[in-house]
């Protein structure tokens, strides 16, 4: 063992860091690490800090001493791109301003200019299935605590060339032990995941796609990313309330659509409520919620299958309102994108 440690000293006093002569060598380095990449997976990118859109992925970089960088300072949201439709942006826009200004971060623009930079990104990207990832941030300035030596926000924006497709087979649940965001966190969507990390970390050091967040009241509250939904035994749509979690913009567009199957005599009813884990676990179906699924059968909780261990007809039929809804819904809820 002393022998390995004396070799790995050698090792490291034998080693020389580079330094780059020029800005020109350093991005011909940058552009190396991409020339090998099959498919380019970030089409296009926007930063307010130089102005406008690159195309070049080793362009696609953020100041080191912005402060979403060291300081987690910053807010974020997403919209789906499908069929060359932005699904939901307004309704994730809205959520993104308020996510600020609960984070204190002004932004650069007004929503409309925001609205139109994420249009004309999508365009620009030419993408046709994927997500459009934003973020606001205090900006750069320094490495302190606070903000104030931040002379502006900064607004960055990536499209990100994914496949988005309906998902139908049935995943495996724990519940977490990682401690939840308090509240003021948990409801505003902010880029400090690291509680969200370490639960998908623990999950899949378990065997099981995700997590289920239980408050400290002993109810169900959401997933890692996502919102969880239950259909009981008497057929009704619950949701946990939103007081104290994310109000997912996919689960406020379910709740809008279930009804539907109200209608149709599917479904007894659609609330939100409190959930206890006995109760949550006693479901006929469970399932996520969230843009990139839409909805996500789940089929077996801590070991203990939910229902009968199958994906329940319900659970599909509330995926195929959304997806449907995704494809071929109303104007008010998709915007079509004019690739140039």
């Amino acid at each position: 063992m002393s022998s390995q440690k004396s070799t790995e000293v050698e090792n490291a006093s034998d080693f020389r860091v580079h330094v780059f002569s020029s800005s020109s060598e350093l991005l011909e380095k940058l552009h190396q690490r991409w020339s090998s990449v099959e498919k380019q997976p970030y089409p296009a990118m926007y930063s307010s800090i130089y102005g406008g859109i690159t195309l070049d992925p080793a362009m696609m970089v953020i100041p080191i001493d912005d402060h979403m960088v060291h300081r987690g300072h910053g807010v974020f949201d997403t919209a789906i791109i499908l069929d060359g439709y932005l699904y939901e942006l307004d309704v994730h826009l809205d959520r993104f301003l308020r996510s600020a200004s609960k984070a204190k971060i002004p932004s650069p623009f007004s929503r409309s200019t925001l609205h139109s930079i994420l249009i004309q990104l999508a365009e620009v990207s030419k993408c046709k299935k994927g997500t459009l990832r934003y973020w606001l941030s205090a900006g750069p300035g320094d490495f302190l605590l606070s903000s104030a030596g931040c002379p502006t926000s900064a607004f960055y924006a990536v499209v990100i060339d994914q496949d988005v497709s309906q998902h139908k087979e049935g995943v495996k649940v724990i519940t977490s032990t990682i401690p939840m965001k308090p509240p003021l966190f948990a409801t505003m969507k902010n880029v400090n995941y690291l509680p969200n990390v370490l639960s998908i970390l623990e999950a899949e050091e378990k065997g099981v796609f995700a997590s289920i967040w239980v408050d400290e009241a002993g109810y169900i509250a959401e997933g890692p990313n996502v919102n969880v939904a239950f259909i009981t035994q008497e057929k009704e749509l619950v949701m946990p309330l939103f007081d104290n979690i994310l109000h997912g913009c996919t689960a406020k567009r379910l709740l809008e659509l279930a009804p539907k199957l109200v209608d149709q005599g599917l479904l007894k009813g659609v609330t939100t409520k409190n959930l206890t884990v006995d109760e949550a676990k006693a479901a006929a179906e469970m399932m996520y919620v969230g843009s990139t699924l839409p909805v996500l059968p789940i089929i077996m909780w801590d070991d203990q299958p939910i229902g009968n261990g199958r994906v329940g007809e319900l659970t599909m039929l509330l995926s195929d309102l959304l997806w449907d809804d995704m494809v071929a819904g109303p104007d008010t809820h998709r915007i079509p994108v004019h690739y140039v």
